[in-house]
């Protein structure tokens, strides 16, 4: 099956189709295409993408499932394939329109960005990964992330594979300003370092900023004081107050170009 349309269009045919284990091939056409992007594959290759999609090679990719509850009590389960959020994530898909991601693409994420930047307000939430016990915590945002690489070629999550069956939690916590400029600072030199061996292993030697909160896992439980909106792969949801988000290992394929996939996973 050949999706054509951005990772929202992606996530709600992944939804439909990876439990009757029929592969899907991408033609990438919205804004992020960050499942795309993580996967290596061209973003502007119309004859490339529906070629691979008759080549028979496939890569199995993990699905991430969220159980969603909103104060109501009323329960929805969702998968995406990218990333779940909570937060400045939430706001920009809530509120950036599809005019104007027509026809500015991620530049339409600015505005939302700069306000959430500016009023810096952080919420409480109570979480816990996999039996581990429940943590408290104040964050600006919350990201369950299947990839770990945004537009512009950021590296929001180091340890996040699409295929390793883990589930990786970064919160951000910035203190003002200047810890949003740590922050930005820090996702751009990941981006730039992670494209070589050597700046992949003086990643690993760099200190940890406190701005920034990681955690993996197969399970991420989470209970809000306050509704707050969640987004999962641009999709908004609306507000909820519980989430509980797991991983299904390998359970979707995606077509991908055989040229360039590696033995193992044909």
């Amino acid at each position: 099956m050949i999706v054509a349309g951005g990772d929202g269009t992606v996530r709600t045919v992944a939804e439909v189709v990876h439990e009757r284990r029929l592969p899907l091939a991408l033609l990438p056409a919205g804004t992020g295409n960050l499942l795309a992007r993580n996967l290596g594959l061209p973003l502007n290759d119309v004859e490339g993408a529906v070629a691979a999609a008759f080549r028979g090679a496939t890569r199995a990719i993990d699905v991430a499932v969220a159980d969603l509850e909103d104060a109501r009590g009323r329960r929805s389960t969702h998968v995406f394939l990218v990333m779940a959020g909570i937060g400045l994530d939430a706001e920009m898909a809530a509120n950036t329109s599809a005019l104007a991601k027509k026809h500015l693409g991620w530049l339409a994420y600015v505005a939302p960005i700069a306000r959430s930047i500016i009023t810096n307000r952080l919420f409480h939430l109570d979480y816990r990964i996999d039996n581990g016990r429940i943590r408290s915590a104040r964050a600006h945002t919350v990201i369950v992330g299947n990839c770990g690489t945004l537009t512009g070629n950021m590296l929001l999550i180091p340890a996040a594979k699409v295929d390793d069956g883990l589930l990786d939690v970064v919160m951000l916590r910035p203190k003002g300003r200047s810890g949003w400029a740590g922050i930005g600072t820090r996702l751009t030199i990941q981006g730039i370092a992670h494209r070589s061996r050597f700046g992949r292993s003086m990643l690993r030697l760099a200190p940890d900023l406190r701005a920034l909160v990681y955690a993996q896992g197969h399970r991420f439980d989470v209970r809000f004081e306050t509704p707050h909106d969640v987004e999962l792969d641009g999709d908004s949801l609306g507000a909820v107050v519980r989430a509980t988000i797991t991983v299904r290992p390998g359970a979707l394929r995606v077509c991908i170009d055989g040229d360039e996939l590696p033995a193992s996973t044909r």
